[in-house]
């Protein structure tokens, strides 16, 4: 993707498509689904995508877009008017989808390949045969990832997850595998959905993620991963959750308590009783989210194990704290979900930026909505939230911030208040992130 305020618009393929094809940029997309259908090479081409290409936001299409448009042209990408050679590369990376708000100056963008060590970006045959070091090249991929977002955001790497796992599944169609392999590969790969399910997520993307879920989940039944099922059945919980379905949340933080039970991790089952939590709390009933909430941090005071899962290594003392203050903010409890909002920023220290900020935002959203609201506790702590912009880049983030100046707005006398508005208002319109 080309930074938007240096894009440069590709009319030559904007007249291909107006003049030659007499097309919409709907039917345009249409059509090249429909060409990628009879090359064996579906792709999920949108009028969103067409309009990037002809805006200059992607300086050249990826691979398999390359070849579908020179089929469908007879034309190469010079001739189509789109940026060619190792600058182009860069722009590569995947199909755009509604409501991209991706940093352009992310840290990972240049070289990502090599930071995630998965070729990304390429269209490079298969290995022949897979093997040890490809599965290690996944399970590093997903570490990686997870560091990243901790750190700044799913913006960073969202496009780069997306690519490392088409080249995993890639090796999973057109490798050379013993069954040995193809069991660690498949696991590898649905971790590696998980992670680039939540990177969607965390953009603002659900659909996306939901699909990506249900991949993983599709991954652990046929490897009989038991873990990576568990996860997946709790990353729909909080999936059903954040879209207002409290019933699906709860059921999927069942399913996955019940996949749990048999892998000896008391902090996992913990996780999942949190979410479940957070679906009783979203249909109000105060009586089972307690229950739930009490089981988790019995099950959470055991401690740590060694059949604990790596990427359980986010759920740290200020993680429960902070899933228990946004059940207590959907009950209303709003006096009690800000104290815990602002003990799970304590307890995070300096680890987990971007969650560091929700909650740091969440601190500020209660204390502007309680009963008695007080607006310049609230635009003290939302104050605190701009600061992390825009080193950690999270959709999440930026729609907590905006609720929180919504909130604040008839307060907007307050001098406080005032001065957050105004800094909001232009970091939001001209930092370049927003």
């Amino acid at each position: 993707m080309a930074d938007r305020h240096s894009a440069v618009p590709n009319p030559v393929l904007r007249q291909v498509r107006v003049d030659e094809f007499q097309m919409s940029r709907m039917e345009f997309a249409a059509a090249v689904c429909a060409a990628g259908e009879e090359m064996g090479e579906p792709v999920g081409c949108r009028s969103r995508l067409v309009a990037a290409w002809e805006d200059g936001e992607v300086g050249c299409p990826r691979g398999v877009y390359r070849r579908i448009l020179t089929r469908m042209t007879g034309r190469s990408m010079a001739e189509l008017g789109f940026r060619t050679g190792p600058a182009a590369a860069a722009a590569a990376y995947g199909p755009v989808r509604e409501r991209d708000p991706m940093d352009r100056r992310s840290l990972l963008f240049d070289g990502a390949g090599v930071v995630l060590g998965i070729p990304v970006g390429t269209d490079q045959e298969a290995p022949r045969r897979i093997g040890a070091p490809q599965v290690r090249a996944v399970t590093r991929a997903v570490a990686t990832l997870y560091e990243t977002d901790h750190d700044h955001g799913s913006a960073a790497v969202r496009q780069e997850a997306s690519q490392a796992l088409h080249t995993a599944y890639q090796w999973l169609q057109s490798g050379t595998y013993s069954s040995r392999t193809e069991t660690r590969l498949r696991s590898a790969a649905g971790a590696l959905s998980i992670a680039a399910g939540w990177l969607s997520f965390d953009s603002g993307r659900p659909a996306d993620a939901h699909s990506l879920y249900g991949e993983a989940l599709a991954a652990a039944r046929m490897a009989d991963d038991a873990e990576l099922e568990a996860h997946a059945f709790g990353c729909l919980s909080l999936l059903a959750k954040a879209q207002g379905r409290p019933r699906e949340a709860v059921a999927a933080a069942q399913g996955a308590q019940t996949v749990a039970r048999g892998l000896g991790s008391p902090r996992l089952l913990s996780l999942f009783h949190m979410r479940e939590a957070g679906g009783w709390a979203l249909m109000g009933d105060a009586g089972a989210t307690d229950q739930a909430i009490v089981r988790a941090h019995h099950l959470y005071a055991k401690g740590p194990c060694d059949n604990d899962p790596s990427w359980l290594g986010f759920y740290a003392p200020g993680e429960l704290a902070g899933l228990e203050c946004l059940a207590r903010a959907d009950l209303g409890q709003h006096e009690r979900a800000a104290a815990g909002a602002e003990q799970a920023v304590l307890l995070h220290g300096e680890a987990f930026a971007r969650n560091r900020a929700l909650y740091t935002a969440d601190v500020a959203i209660q204390h502007a909505i309680r009963g008695r609201p007080e607006p310049e506790a609230a635009a003290e702590a939302a104050g605190r939230v701009l600061a992390f912009l825009p080193a950690v880049r999270s959709d999440r983030l930026l729609q907590a911030l905006h609720n929180v100046a919504g909130a604040l707005q008839r307060h907007h006398r307050v001098p406080a208040v005032a001065d957050f508005i105004e800094e909001y208002r232009t970091t939001a319109t001209g930092g370049g992130w927003a």
